[in-house]
Protein backbone atom coordinates (compact mmCIF):
# COMPACT_ATOMS: atom_id res chain seq x y z
CA UNK A 1 0.00 0.00 0.00
CA UNK A 2 1.10 3.54 -0.72
CA UNK A 3 -0.40 6.87 0.34
CA UNK A 4 0.27 10.25 -1.17
CA UNK A 5 -1.09 13.61 -0.03
CA UNK A 6 -1.79 15.60 -3.19
CA UNK A 7 -3.36 18.77 -1.79
CA UNK A 8 -3.62 20.52 1.59
CA UNK A 9 -6.35 22.99 2.49
CA UNK A 10 -4.64 26.32 3.26
CA UNK A 11 -6.94 27.16 6.19
CA UNK A 12 -7.22 23.79 7.99
CA UNK A 13 -5.68 20.34 8.36
CA UNK A 14 -7.87 18.89 5.58
CA UNK A 15 -6.02 17.09 2.81
CA UNK A 16 -6.78 15.22 -0.40
CA UNK A 17 -4.76 12.14 -1.20
CA UNK A 18 -4.73 8.73 -2.81
CA UNK A 19 -4.22 5.26 -1.34
CA UNK A 20 -2.99 2.59 -3.74
CA UNK A 21 -3.62 -1.11 -3.05
CA UNK A 22 -3.38 -4.26 -5.14
CA UNK A 23 -7.17 -4.08 -5.62
CA UNK A 24 -7.14 -0.51 -6.86
CA UNK A 25 -6.81 3.10 -5.79
CA UNK A 26 -8.86 4.94 -3.19
CA UNK A 27 -9.09 8.73 -3.28
CA UNK A 28 -9.28 10.48 0.09
CA UNK A 29 -11.16 11.70 2.01
CA UNK A 30 -13.22 8.55 1.61
CA UNK A 31 -16.24 6.90 3.21
CA UNK A 32 -16.36 3.10 3.35
CA UNK A 33 -19.78 1.39 3.28
CA UNK A 34 -20.05 -1.24 6.01
CA UNK A 35 -20.36 -4.79 4.71
CA UNK A 36 -20.44 -6.51 8.08
CA UNK A 37 -20.92 -10.12 6.94
CA UNK A 38 -19.43 -9.64 3.49
CA UNK A 39 -22.47 -7.73 2.17
CA UNK A 40 -23.73 -4.16 2.51
CA UNK A 41 -27.30 -4.49 3.79
CA UNK A 42 -29.86 -4.10 1.01
CA UNK A 43 -27.36 -3.02 -1.66
CA UNK A 44 -25.91 -5.24 -4.39
CA UNK A 45 -22.29 -4.79 -5.40
CA UNK A 46 -23.29 -3.58 -8.86
CA UNK A 47 -25.27 -0.78 -7.18
CA UNK A 48 -22.35 -0.02 -4.89
CA UNK A 49 -20.23 0.58 -7.97
CA UNK A 50 -22.72 2.24 -10.33
CA UNK A 51 -25.02 4.17 -7.98
CA UNK A 52 -22.98 4.70 -4.81
CA UNK A 53 -19.56 4.80 -6.51
CA UNK A 54 -17.96 3.08 -3.53
CA UNK A 55 -14.20 2.62 -3.79
CA UNK A 56 -13.62 0.44 -0.72
CA UNK A 57 -15.89 -1.44 1.70
CA UNK A 58 -15.49 -2.68 5.25
CA UNK A 59 -15.96 -6.20 6.59
CA UNK A 60 -16.12 -7.32 10.19
CA UNK A 61 -13.72 -9.94 11.53
CA UNK A 62 -16.02 -11.01 14.39
CA UNK A 63 -19.02 -11.66 12.15
CA UNK A 64 -17.07 -13.25 9.29
CA UNK A 65 -15.25 -15.50 11.74
CA UNK A 66 -18.60 -16.80 13.00
CA UNK A 67 -20.35 -16.84 9.61
CA UNK A 68 -19.48 -18.12 7.05
CA UNK A 69 -16.41 -19.18 9.05
CA UNK A 70 -12.73 -19.45 8.23
CA UNK A 71 -12.91 -22.83 6.48
CA UNK A 72 -15.38 -21.50 3.91
CA UNK A 73 -13.44 -18.29 3.38
CA UNK A 74 -10.16 -20.14 2.88
CA UNK A 75 -11.76 -22.62 0.45
CA UNK A 76 -13.30 -19.72 -1.48
CA UNK A 77 -9.92 -18.01 -1.81
CA UNK A 78 -10.71 -15.12 0.55
CA UNK A 79 -13.52 -12.62 0.86
CA UNK A 80 -12.88 -10.88 -2.48
CA UNK A 81 -13.53 -14.08 -4.40
CA UNK A 82 -16.31 -15.23 -2.08
CA UNK A 83 -18.43 -12.10 -2.46
CA UNK A 84 -17.02 -10.98 -5.88
CA UNK A 85 -16.09 -7.47 -4.68
CA UNK A 86 -12.93 -6.75 -6.70
CA UNK A 87 -12.04 -3.43 -5.07
CA UNK A 88 -10.23 -2.86 -1.74
CA UNK A 89 -11.63 -4.25 1.51
CA UNK A 90 -10.78 -3.19 5.07
CA UNK A 91 -11.55 -5.44 8.03
CA UNK A 92 -11.84 -4.27 11.61
CA UNK A 93 -10.46 -6.52 14.32
CA UNK A 94 -13.72 -7.45 16.03
CA UNK A 95 -12.70 -5.46 19.10
CA UNK A 96 -15.71 -3.15 18.96
CA UNK A 97 -18.14 -6.05 18.57
CA UNK A 98 -16.62 -7.77 21.57
CA UNK A 99 -16.89 -4.50 23.53
CA UNK A 100 -20.58 -4.31 22.63
CA UNK A 101 -21.09 -7.85 24.01
CA UNK A 102 -20.13 -6.78 27.54
CA UNK A 103 -22.31 -9.35 29.27
CA UNK A 104 -20.73 -12.33 27.50
CA UNK A 105 -17.03 -11.53 27.25
CA UNK A 106 -13.95 -11.76 29.46
CA UNK A 107 -10.74 -9.81 28.88
CA UNK A 108 -7.23 -10.87 29.86
CA UNK A 109 -3.68 -10.36 28.64
CA UNK A 110 -4.10 -13.52 26.59
CA UNK A 111 -7.02 -12.06 24.65
CA UNK A 112 -10.78 -11.78 24.74
CA UNK A 113 -12.96 -14.77 25.55
CA UNK A 114 -16.54 -14.43 24.36
CA UNK A 115 -19.65 -16.38 23.50
CA UNK A 116 -21.19 -16.28 20.06
CA UNK A 117 -24.35 -14.20 19.80
CA UNK A 118 -25.60 -16.85 17.36
CA UNK A 119 -25.43 -20.09 19.34
CA UNK A 120 -23.68 -19.26 22.63
CA UNK A 121 -20.53 -21.23 21.76
CA UNK A 122 -17.30 -20.12 23.44
CA UNK A 123 -14.43 -18.53 21.48
CA UNK A 124 -11.31 -16.52 22.14
CA UNK A 125 -9.69 -13.73 20.13
CA UNK A 126 -5.98 -13.24 20.69
CA UNK A 127 -3.69 -10.80 18.88
CA UNK A 128 -2.19 -13.74 17.04
CA UNK A 129 -5.35 -15.49 15.88
CA UNK A 130 -6.99 -12.20 14.87
CA UNK A 131 -4.03 -11.61 12.54
CA UNK A 132 -4.41 -15.15 11.21
CA UNK A 133 -8.15 -14.66 10.76
CA UNK A 134 -7.67 -11.47 8.76
CA UNK A 135 -5.05 -13.19 6.63
CA UNK A 136 -7.68 -15.82 5.80
CA UNK A 137 -10.33 -13.18 5.10
CA UNK A 138 -7.80 -11.54 2.79
CA UNK A 139 -8.58 -7.88 3.48
CA UNK A 140 -6.29 -5.32 1.90
CA UNK A 141 -6.22 -3.38 5.20
CA UNK A 142 -6.24 -5.22 8.53
CA UNK A 143 -6.80 -3.83 12.03
CA UNK A 144 -4.91 -4.62 15.22
CA UNK A 145 -6.88 -6.19 18.07
CA UNK A 146 -7.86 -3.57 20.63
CA UNK A 147 -10.28 -3.00 23.46
CA UNK A 148 -12.83 -0.27 22.81
CA UNK A 149 -13.88 0.92 26.28
CA UNK A 150 -17.07 2.96 26.83
CA UNK A 151 -16.66 6.71 26.26
CA UNK A 152 -17.60 7.47 29.86
CA UNK A 153 -14.96 5.12 31.34
CA UNK A 154 -13.16 6.53 34.38
CA UNK A 155 -9.49 7.39 34.07
CA UNK A 156 -8.25 4.29 35.88
CA UNK A 157 -10.13 1.91 33.60
CA UNK A 158 -9.18 3.88 30.48
CA UNK A 159 -5.48 3.71 31.40
CA UNK A 160 -5.65 -0.01 32.15
CA UNK A 161 -7.50 -0.63 28.89
CA UNK A 162 -4.95 1.35 26.89
CA UNK A 163 -2.12 -0.70 28.39
CA UNK A 164 -3.86 -3.87 27.26
CA UNK A 165 -4.39 -2.50 23.74
CA UNK A 166 -0.70 -1.52 23.55
CA UNK A 167 0.52 -4.94 24.66
CA UNK A 168 -1.81 -6.55 22.14
CA UNK A 169 -0.50 -4.23 19.40
CA UNK A 170 3.08 -5.42 19.88
CA UNK A 171 1.90 -9.01 19.54
CA UNK A 172 -0.21 -8.16 16.48
CA UNK A 173 2.80 -6.57 14.77
CA UNK A 174 4.99 -9.56 15.59
CA UNK A 175 2.43 -12.04 14.21
CA UNK A 176 1.74 -9.90 11.15
CA UNK A 177 5.45 -9.76 10.32
CA UNK A 178 5.81 -13.53 10.84
CA UNK A 179 3.06 -14.37 8.35
CA UNK A 180 2.39 -13.81 4.65
CA UNK A 181 -0.69 -13.03 2.56
CA UNK A 182 -2.51 -16.12 1.31
CA UNK A 183 -4.05 -15.03 -1.98
CA UNK A 184 -1.36 -13.19 -3.94
CA UNK A 185 -2.20 -9.60 -2.95
CA UNK A 186 -0.49 -7.52 -0.31
CA UNK A 187 -2.05 -6.69 3.07
CA UNK A 188 -1.23 -3.93 5.55
CA UNK A 189 -1.89 -3.60 9.29
CA UNK A 190 -3.26 -0.44 10.92
CA UNK A 191 -2.61 0.13 14.65
CA UNK A 192 -5.49 1.71 16.58
CA UNK A 193 -5.13 4.72 18.89
CA UNK A 194 -7.34 4.45 22.00
CA UNK A 195 -7.42 6.45 25.25
CA UNK A 196 -11.08 7.43 25.73
CA UNK A 197 -11.64 11.14 26.36
CA UNK A 198 -8.40 11.71 28.28
CA UNK A 199 -5.93 14.01 26.53
CA UNK A 200 -2.80 12.54 28.12
CA UNK A 201 -3.85 8.97 27.32
CA UNK A 202 -4.59 9.88 23.71
CA UNK A 203 -1.18 11.55 23.46
CA UNK A 204 0.50 8.50 25.00
CA UNK A 205 -1.40 6.18 22.64
CA UNK A 206 -0.50 8.20 19.54
CA UNK A 207 3.18 8.35 20.50
CA UNK A 208 3.20 4.60 21.22
CA UNK A 209 1.80 3.92 17.74
CA UNK A 210 4.26 6.30 16.07
CA UNK A 211 7.13 4.46 17.78
CA UNK A 212 5.93 1.21 16.16
CA UNK A 213 5.43 2.51 12.63
CA UNK A 214 9.00 1.64 11.69
CA UNK A 215 7.96 -2.01 12.00
CA UNK A 216 5.07 -1.37 9.58
CA UNK A 217 6.61 0.69 6.78
CA UNK A 218 3.51 0.68 4.53
CA UNK A 219 0.51 1.34 6.71
CA UNK A 220 -1.85 3.91 8.20
CA UNK A 221 -3.29 4.57 11.65
CA UNK A 222 -6.82 4.17 12.97
CA UNK A 223 -8.40 6.33 15.68
CA UNK A 224 -10.81 4.23 17.73
CA UNK A 225 -13.01 4.59 20.77
CA UNK A 226 -14.78 7.78 19.71
CA UNK A 227 -18.51 8.37 19.10
CA UNK A 228 -19.16 5.83 21.89
CA UNK A 229 -20.95 8.11 24.33
CA UNK A 230 -18.65 11.09 24.81
CA UNK A 231 -19.84 14.64 23.86
CA UNK A 232 -19.24 15.60 20.24
CA UNK A 233 -16.87 18.43 21.12
CA UNK A 234 -14.75 16.01 23.15
CA UNK A 235 -14.52 13.76 20.08
CA UNK A 236 -13.29 16.66 17.96
CA UNK A 237 -10.76 17.63 20.62
CA UNK A 238 -9.40 14.07 20.79
CA UNK A 239 -9.03 13.98 16.99
CA UNK A 240 -6.95 17.17 17.14
CA UNK A 241 -4.80 15.80 19.97
CA UNK A 242 -4.05 12.60 18.08
CA UNK A 243 -3.52 14.15 14.65
CA UNK A 244 -1.03 16.65 16.09
CA UNK A 245 1.20 13.63 16.80
CA UNK A 246 0.52 11.21 13.95
CA UNK A 247 2.76 11.55 10.88
CA UNK A 248 1.31 13.40 7.91
CA UNK A 249 2.45 10.80 5.39
CA UNK A 250 0.14 8.05 6.69
CA UNK A 251 -3.63 7.81 6.12
CA UNK A 252 -5.76 8.38 9.22
CA UNK A 253 -8.92 6.34 9.70
CA UNK A 254 -11.60 7.48 12.19
CA UNK A 255 -13.50 4.33 13.08
CA UNK A 256 -17.29 4.20 13.22
CA UNK A 257 -17.96 7.92 12.64
CA UNK A 258 -20.53 9.21 11.92
CA UNK A 259 -23.04 11.89 10.90
CA UNK A 260 -22.38 14.06 7.83
CA UNK A 261 -21.47 16.95 10.19
CA UNK A 262 -19.05 14.68 12.10
CA UNK A 263 -17.35 13.70 8.86
CA UNK A 264 -16.80 17.27 7.67
CA UNK A 265 -15.49 18.33 11.09
CA UNK A 266 -13.09 15.39 11.14
CA UNK A 267 -11.90 16.07 7.58
CA UNK A 268 -11.14 19.64 8.67
CA UNK A 269 -9.00 18.13 11.45
CA UNK A 270 -6.98 15.91 9.11
CA UNK A 271 -8.89 12.60 8.93
CA UNK A 272 -8.83 10.68 5.63
CA UNK A 273 -11.03 7.58 6.06
CA UNK A 274 -14.44 6.89 7.61
CA UNK A 275 -16.98 4.14 8.07
CA UNK A 276 -20.36 4.00 9.79
CA UNK A 277 -23.56 1.94 9.70
CA UNK A 278 -25.64 5.13 9.90
CA UNK A 279 -26.35 5.55 6.16
CA UNK A 280 -27.91 2.10 5.76
CA UNK A 281 -29.41 1.85 9.25
CA UNK A 282 -31.08 5.25 8.98
CA UNK A 283 -32.11 4.51 5.42
CA UNK A 284 -33.94 1.38 6.52
CA UNK A 285 -35.82 3.63 8.94
CA UNK A 286 -36.87 6.08 6.20
CA UNK A 287 -34.36 8.78 7.24
CA UNK A 288 -32.61 10.23 4.18
CA UNK A 289 -29.61 12.58 4.34
CA UNK A 290 -29.42 15.57 1.97
CA UNK A 291 -27.55 18.86 1.82
CA UNK A 292 -30.79 20.56 2.94
CA UNK A 293 -31.15 18.32 5.99
CA UNK A 294 -32.62 14.93 6.89
CA UNK A 295 -35.98 13.83 5.47
CA UNK A 296 -38.30 11.30 7.15
CA UNK A 297 -40.00 9.72 4.15
CA UNK A 298 -42.75 8.25 6.31
CA UNK A 299 -44.09 11.75 7.00
CA UNK A 300 -47.36 12.61 5.24
CA UNK A 301 -45.85 15.81 3.85
CA UNK A 302 -44.15 13.73 1.12
CA UNK A 303 -47.34 11.90 0.04
CA UNK A 304 -47.94 14.15 -2.99
CA UNK A 305 -44.40 15.42 -3.55
CA UNK A 306 -43.61 14.23 -7.05
CA UNK A 307 -40.19 15.88 -7.21
CA UNK A 308 -37.09 13.65 -7.42
CA UNK A 309 -35.78 12.19 -4.16
CA UNK A 310 -32.67 14.33 -4.72
CA UNK A 311 -32.30 16.11 -8.07
CA UNK A 312 -28.53 16.39 -7.52
CA UNK A 313 -28.08 12.85 -6.24
CA UNK A 314 -27.28 9.47 -7.77
CA UNK A 315 -29.25 8.06 -10.74
CA UNK A 316 -31.80 6.29 -8.54
CA UNK A 317 -32.50 9.60 -6.72
CA UNK A 318 -33.35 11.26 -10.02
CA UNK A 319 -35.43 8.31 -11.23
CA UNK A 320 -37.85 8.03 -8.28
CA UNK A 321 -39.95 10.66 -6.50
CA UNK A 322 -40.38 11.39 -2.82
CA UNK A 323 -44.06 10.43 -3.13
CA UNK A 324 -43.17 7.02 -4.54
CA UNK A 325 -40.61 6.30 -1.82
CA UNK A 326 -43.13 7.49 0.82
CA UNK A 327 -45.63 5.00 -0.64
CA UNK A 328 -43.10 2.17 -0.53
CA UNK A 329 -42.35 2.80 3.13
CA UNK A 330 -46.05 3.00 4.03
CA UNK A 331 -46.68 -0.24 2.12
CA UNK A 332 -43.66 -1.87 3.83
CA UNK A 333 -42.14 -2.81 0.50
CA UNK A 334 -38.55 -4.05 0.70
CA UNK A 335 -37.68 -1.83 -2.25
CA UNK A 336 -38.04 1.18 0.07
CA UNK A 337 -35.15 -0.05 2.21
CA UNK A 338 -33.02 -0.63 -0.87
CA UNK A 339 -33.65 2.78 -2.45
CA UNK A 340 -33.12 4.65 0.83
CA UNK A 341 -29.90 2.77 1.60
CA UNK A 342 -28.52 3.46 -1.88
CA UNK A 343 -29.44 7.13 -1.56
CA UNK A 344 -27.76 7.55 1.82
CA UNK A 345 -24.58 5.75 0.83
CA UNK A 346 -24.39 7.72 -2.40
CA UNK A 347 -24.88 10.94 -0.44
CA UNK A 348 -22.01 10.06 1.93
CA UNK A 349 -19.72 9.32 -1.02
CA UNK A 350 -20.87 12.54 -2.68
CA UNK A 351 -20.16 14.46 0.54
CA UNK A 352 -16.55 13.25 0.84
CA UNK A 353 -16.10 13.68 -2.92
CA UNK A 354 -17.29 17.29 -2.70
CA UNK A 355 -14.98 17.84 0.28
CA UNK A 356 -12.08 16.50 -1.77
CA UNK A 357 -12.86 18.82 -4.68
CA UNK A 358 -13.00 21.85 -2.40
CA UNK A 359 -9.72 20.86 -0.73
CA UNK A 360 -8.13 20.69 -4.19
CA UNK A 361 -9.66 24.07 -5.07
CA UNK A 362 -8.34 25.57 -1.82
CA UNK A 363 -11.72 26.66 -0.43
CA UNK A 364 -12.74 23.71 1.75
CA UNK A 365 -13.23 25.67 4.98
CA UNK A 366 -15.41 28.31 3.28
CA UNK A 367 -17.54 25.62 1.61
CA UNK A 368 -17.85 23.61 4.82
CA UNK A 369 -19.19 26.65 6.69
CA UNK A 370 -21.94 27.09 4.09
CA UNK A 371 -23.23 23.49 4.32
CA UNK A 372 -22.52 22.08 7.78
CA UNK A 373 -25.42 23.68 9.66
CA UNK A 374 -28.04 22.58 7.14
CA UNK A 375 -26.84 18.98 7.35
CA UNK A 376 -28.21 18.72 10.88
CA UNK A 377 -31.70 20.05 10.08
CA UNK A 378 -34.89 17.99 9.95
CA UNK A 379 -36.96 18.86 6.88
Amino acid sequence: MTFEVLHNDPASEARAGVIATDHGQVTTPIFMPVGTCGAVKGVHFSELKEQVEAQIILGNTYHLYLRPGLDTLRRAGGLHRFNTWDRPILTDSGGFQVFSLTAIRKLSDEGCEFRSHIDGSKHIFTPENVMDTQRIIGADIMMALDECPPGESDYGYAKKSLGLTQRWLDRCIARFNQTEPLYGHQQVLFPIVQGCQYRDLRQEAAKFVVDRLGQLPTTGVAIGGLAVGEPTEVMYDMIEVVNDILPKDRPRYLMGVGTPQNILEAIERGVDMFDCVMPTRNGRNAMLFTYQGTMNLRNKKWEHDFSPIDPEGCPIDRLHTKAYLHHLFKAQELLALQIASIHNLAFYLRLVGDARRHIINGDFTQWKRTVVDNLGRRI
